[in-house]
């Protein structure tokens, strides 16, 4: 992944109602979502919506279908995949994250 892929992202997810817009569509997997049942769940105007699942789409967060009258969106779970690896590429160079002190009292528990 380029940096420049990661920004687009990283840019549609940093407005809150997008960010609210991909979450939900993301716990809903490959099922998707239709723009009614989005607004149902968050309330937000048909005119907003579809600006801001325009600004999903073109960043490639979000899958687009049409099902008959209906599109259905779906989180883009590859790009979601690459932009974890992205970040956490030689997380900690290598080691493990948890210091050493932390990671003994977690076997404790």
């Amino acid at each position: 992944m380029k940096n420049t892929d990661a920004i687009s992202a990283f840019l549609a997810l940093g407005q809150e109602s997008r960010l609210n817009i991909f979450r939900l569509i993301v716990q809903k997997g490959d099922i998707g979502l239709t723009p009614s049942q989005v607004i149902e769940k968050l309330g937000i105007p048909n005119a907003t919506l579809s600006f801001h699942l325009k600004e999903l789409v073109q960043a490639r967060l979000l899958l687009v279908e049409r099902q008959s009258r209906n599109l259905i969106y779906r989180p883009n779970a590859a790009l979601v995949n690459s932009l974890s690896d992205f970040l956490l590429d030689n997380c900690c160079g290598g080691k493990s994250c948890i210091p050493e002190k932390t990671s003994k009292k977690a076997k404790q528990l």
